[in-house]
């Protein structure tokens, strides 16, 4: 595995956690997919059955910043811990998923549980790979109250109708993450 200097890679995380703070603030998640390879990949666990993966930065762009993001925009993930290996030029970050509507009690609607997201870096600032983990039960339990009261943009009540009719979502059985990642590394 290539080795980095920790200044580099702290300086990714530095830059990309900037642009996904600002992506928040203004909606505009599209420029995000500057910060991957041509052949990166980017994967998230979509519960027992499926994976959602998206290969390529132009996937990347269209699915992970595009259809994923539709009916998010505004929501805000702040970083609250980076964890930097410089020997493996990996990087953990631990976010949280906060809407921009209010529930009951005038508190931002909020995800709980851990959100994170573990990177490869691959040299010029881009990261060759990026696992996302969070809790998709609290996920949806979020989801469903914001659409019980009407705060639920309506892409994204789209969205959750097409459910693993999505671009990028595969079934799990066909889709093994650690495998891919061994044969990208070897």
């Amino acid at each position: 595995m290539a080795k980095f200097p920790r200044e580099e890679l702290e300086e990714m995380t530095r830059r990309f956690v900037a642009a996904s703070d600002e992506a928040g603030e203004s909606g505009d998640w599209s420029k995000m997919s500057q910060f991957y390879t041509e052949d990166a990949i980017y994967t998230w666990n979509n519960g027992a059955k499926w994976e959602f993966v998206a290969d390529g930065r132009q996937q990347i762009h269209d699915w992970v910043y595009g259809t994923e993001m539709e009916g998010l925009e505004h929501w805000v993930y702040p970083y609250v811990r980076t964890l930097v290996d410089d020997q493996k030029g990996e990087v953990i970050g631990i976010w949280r998923q906060v809407a921009p509507e209010k529930d009951a009690d005038g508190k931002p609607h909020e995800i709980a549980g851990v959100g994170g997201s573990w990177f490869r870096y691959a040299g010029n600032y881009q990261w060759a790979w990026q696992r996302d983990f969070f809790d998709h039960m609290n996920a949806g339990a979020v989801f469903g109250a914001m659409m019980s009261a009407g705060q639920l943009k309506p892409a994204m009540v789209e969205r959750m109708k097409k459910g693993s009719n999505m671009p990028g979502w595969v079934k799990r059985e066909t889709f093994d993450w650690y495998d891919t990642i061994a044969d990208r590394e070897s």
